[in-house]
């Protein structure tokens, strides 16, 4: 069996910088067309500049066949400083940081009642607000939390489109529905995991991220709602590298690396599922359709051949193990793509 899958988009990508960012961007090139680049380096973007320079890497790590829509970190950005984004043509939106929740997010918010001065300029500037949904509560609980602030951004912005991200939580596609501003992205592992497979047996690192991965029934929910096709949910791989010394340590740094083979794995749950027919709107159309996105065209074969996940990802002195490492998944991209090496 095959499926072919056209200019597939990752509404949600972290490509890191230097080495890692020269390793790991190639590897999402290889199978996407695109996808929208997270802000959160050291220092973070935060202005036009800045982001122009890392389009600029990230355009010479893999090529022109690829687009980077770009981020920016919200801090406290006006019109001057969005006007001076907008006019660069792979500008996408800010990215909203609850102060220290996740990966380089120190500098994030703290007031939410602050920042309405920059979310009244992307309402009217049509700029859209992409958000790390979760509170400082407990662990488990940081999604549901933050829903009551989802719930005030849309009601107080109704012109602004709101893309709750990487969500977790039957509760948040709940809140999904009730408004027509939200949006959503949900990664891989949310899809497949739940925390008995982070933390049931021995501790498993290349799972660990945040926002964690939930309950049986959250997992259950996610799946249903991205298998059949809702319009408003669209794939983003959260893929983010860490060197392996920051992931088997004390410590361990929150983040997954699924970005070499994301597809295949959606692939082959669809394929199980019997819902191939909707692979289609969740990796690329729905996106289209929201933002009028034009990506590159790439067309993608799939087939149900299996593939080895190998057990690092090594390039440029930098090492990455991903998730999965060493296992043998049912479907695989058809012809063999060039890219970083792949030991094991």
């Amino acid at each position: 069996m095959q499926i072919a899958i056209e200019s597939p988009i990752d509404m949600h990508l972290h490509l890191r910088d230097n080495a890692m960012l020269r390793l790991a961007a190639p590897l999402s090139a290889e199978t996407f067309a695109g996808a929208v680049v997270m802000p959160n380096l050291l220092p973070p973007v935060t202005d036009a500049a800045a982001m122009e320079a890392y389009a600029r890497r990230i355009g010479a790590a893999c090529g022109p066949d690829f687009r980077p829509w770009m981020t920016l970190f919200l801090k406290d950005q006006g019109e001057r400083e969005l006007l001076a984004a907008r006019s660069f043509s792979n500008f996408f939106g800010l990215k909203l940081y609850p102060a220290g929740v996740t990966t380089n997010s120190g500098g994030g918010v703290l007031r939410f009642d602050r920042i309405g001065r920059t979310l009244a300029v992307m309402q009217e500037m049509g700029v859209p607000l992409l958000v790390h949904g979760e509170s400082r509560g407990f662990v488990m609980d940081r999604e549901r939390e933050f829903l009551a602030v989802y719930r005030s951004l849309a009601e107080q912005y109704p012109g602004l489109t709101i893309s709750m991200e990487h969500i977790t939580t039957a509760a948040a596609l709940r809140l999904l529905d009730e408004y027509e501003n939200l949006v959503a992205t949900v990664t891989l592992q949310h899809l497949l995991f739940t925390l008995d497979d982070l933390a049931g047996g021995l501790l498993r690192p290349e799972l660990f991220c945040k926002p964690v991965v939930k309950r049986p029934e959250d997992r259950e929910a996610l799946c249903e709602a991205a298998l059949n096709g809702h319009p408003r949910l669209m794939f983003g791989s959260d893929s983010a590298p860490h060197p392996r010394s920051n992931k088997e340590c004390l410590g361990c740094a929150a983040g997954v690396f699924t970005a070499p083979f994301a597809l295949q794995r959606l692939a082959g749950l669809f394929a199980e599922a019997g819902r191939l027919e909707n692979l289609q709107a969740f990796v690329s159309g729905n996106a289209r359709c929201i933002y009028g996105f034009a990506p590159p065209v790439k067309r993608v074969v799939l087939t149900d051949v299996p593939f080895h996940i190998p057990a690092l990802y090594r390039g440029f002195g930098e090492s990455v193990v991903p998730m999965g490492a060493g296992e043998w998944i049912p479907w695989s991209v058809s012809a063999p793509l060039p890219g970083a090496s792949a030991c094991g």
